[in-house]
């Protein structure tokens, strides 16, 4: 075995995204692309300085390393792995057979004391041969690198001129243990022990046990997705949910064909189960690295706004919150109904742009203790990531903490704090060049908007959102377009980061019901007269030639 330094071309366009770099399989198998990209990484991470010279400080560091199981999962831990012992790391914790959720990941940075971490996942994206790869990393504090850690990556992907990488045949990544490669020690870790570890911590299994004992029913979709051997290890093994709770258990490298997105869309089975005469008391699904939730009742599904508002309502309810919450965070896509019951709580309620690594910071500071975003993302100060099945947990809890179910303790809510219509219209695989430009139009467009009356609604804010992060004051600017109207309605048009394909624009329509009567609209009705007013002001329909939203959730 020996180091290799090996000559190199850059390749265009390694910037990464909301959440790391996403690109489509036969991208990644690109001959060195994957291999200049961590290089890259870990250049930046060793300490280049102004005049390119390398410092050491990976050297005698620990890397968690696991993926979501897709498609080039296995092969890109092997190459990862033989640069990270020719880059000077010294011990790399491995999931089992490569496979780590994201939460995971994060669990296992925060327990070990890592020095941080590589996820490989395109997350809810499509896998297979012919479906999308992705790569990112998480820092000391588990959640993922900031903006200029990230830039710092992406321009060295511009420079770099060499890798290095160990000649070492492939290593045992499916028996648990420790090996060596090159002078770096490899352990195969249980891809499940310290996530667990971390759930027992917060929730009170005992009491979840028993309801499984009392006969509670609950369906849970992993969707042929990385979350499959947690919610089998826990909710099966652990809390003695029945065998077949979990469905669509076992990762597969295409997600067995499905669409790996927790929506009413694209979880059609689970729909269908849970609006069936016999559907279960619970239903729930992740997505393809498990950090994505969707959670049902019968005949009734919540939408990630109402279920972050809900969870911050009744955090006492569970142990490891019992003594309140210091804060609460959303993205600013995300429906205003937390910011409501944050209001009522008295705890302060954080508006950050789209993208987990803000909510880092804040978590960091001890300044808030949940977060969540509108894409079936929550999560808690537990990790730096949102978790899916940590999500799922903490509804099962509030069901066995009340005895209600979840079409009542959402009506509860909604009776208690008002409704908040929400849906988001997603426009997929636009071209770039016409995003973009609509995009600029809409923000040129902004100075006359403020002001301006449609219908009965009058404009308050029309603006480009930026932010500017209370802990360490940095700027993020042109985080999304905001038509905010004086009965708290609100359209949001903002341009998504983890596509592989064009551009996907999202439009976020929001209309806030506080009559009980009101409250039980069909949303695409509801939110008829905002769905209009987007297309008014922006003409998507027009400008892109497409039809309609290609998902509206």
């Amino acid at each position: 075995m020996a180091i290799q330094n090996l000559p190199t071309n850059v390749f265009a366009g390694q910037r990464p995204g909301t959440s790391g770099l996403r690109k489509k399989v036969p991208v990644f198998m690109q001959p060195m692309y994957l291999e200049n990209f961590v290089q890259a990484l870990f250049d930046v991470l060793n300490g280049l300085a102004p005049d390119g010279q390398l410092g050491s400080a990976l050297y005698g560091q620990t890397l968690v390393l696991g993926g979501d199981g897709r498609f080039h999962n296995r092969a890109a831990v092997q190459t990862i792995l033989k640069l990270a012992a020719a880059n000077g790391v010294q011990r790399v914790l491995l999931g089992q057979g490569g496979i780590l959720s994201t939460p995971a990941v994060s669990a296992v940075i925060r327990q070990r004391q890592a020095f941080g971490g590589i996820v490989l996942s395109a997350s809810h994206n499509p896998g297979g041969p012919d479906g999308d790869f992705g790569i990112k990393y998480n820092a000391s504090n588990g959640g993922p690198a900031n903006e200029t850690l990230t830039e710092a990556v992406y321009a060295r992907t511009q420079t770099v001129k060499r890798v290095l990488i160990s000649d070492a045949p492939d290593l045992d990544i499916d028996t648990l243990g420790c090996f060596l490669l090159e002078q770096m020690q490899v352990e195969v870790i249980d891809s499940v022990a310290d996530y667990a570890a971390v759930m027992r911590s917060l929730f009170d299994f005992d009491m979840l046990r028993g309801m499984f004992k009392q006969g509670f029913t609950m369906r849970v979709d992993a969707m042929n997705a990385v979350g499959g051997p947690y919610a089998k290890a826990i909710l099966e093994g652990e809390l003695g949910a029945p065998a077949g709770t979990v469905v669509n258990a076992v990762p597969l490298e295409d997600f067995g064909g499905l669409h790996p997105d927790p929506n009413p869309v694209n979880a059609e089975d689970l729909i269908a189960h849970m609006m069936a005469a016999d559907a279960p008391d619970f239903g729930a699904a992740m997505d393809g690295d498990a950090d994505r939730n969707m959670v049902l009742g019968r005949n009734f599904v919540v939408t990630p706004s109402d279920s972050l508002a809900l969870m911050t309502a009744h955090a006492k309810l569970i142990p490891g919150y019992s003594t309140g919450l210091l804060g609460v965070a959303r993205s600013m896509p995300t429906s205003a109904a937390v910011d409501r019951v944050a209001k009522v709580l008295g705890i302060d309620c954080f508006e950050t742009p789209t993208g987990w690594k803000f909510f880092g910071n804040l978590l960091d500071a001890g300044r808030v203790t949940l977060c969540g975003e509108e894409s079936y993302g929550t999560g808690s100060s537990h990790v730096r990531e949102k978790d899916g099945l940590w999500a799922i947990l903490f509804w099962l809890s509030l069901q066995g903490a009340t005895g209600r179910s979840v079409e009542s303790l959402v009506r509860e809510h909604w009776q208690t704090y008002g409704r908040n219509y929400y849906s988001r219209h997603d426009y997929e695989a636009i071209p770039t060049v016409v995003a973009d430009a609509l995009m600029a139009d809409l923000r040129a467009a902004l100075p006359g908007l403020n002001g301006a009356q449609f219908g009965a609604r009058t404009v308050t804010v029309a603006d480009d959102f930026a932010y500017t992060d209370p802990v360490d004051g940095s700027v993020s600017a042109k985080q999304g377009v905001r038509i905010i109207f004086d009965d708290g309605a609100r359209v949001i048009f903002r341009l998504s980061g983890t596509g592989t394909e064009g551009a996907t624009l999202r439009i976020y329509l929001e209309n806030y019901e506080a009559e009980v009567a009101q409250q039980d609209h069909p949303v695409q009705e509801a939110l008829a007269d905002l769905i209009a007013l987007a297309e008014q002001v922006a003409g998507v329909r027009g400008r892109t030639g497409m039809a309609g939203p290609t998902v509206a959730t």
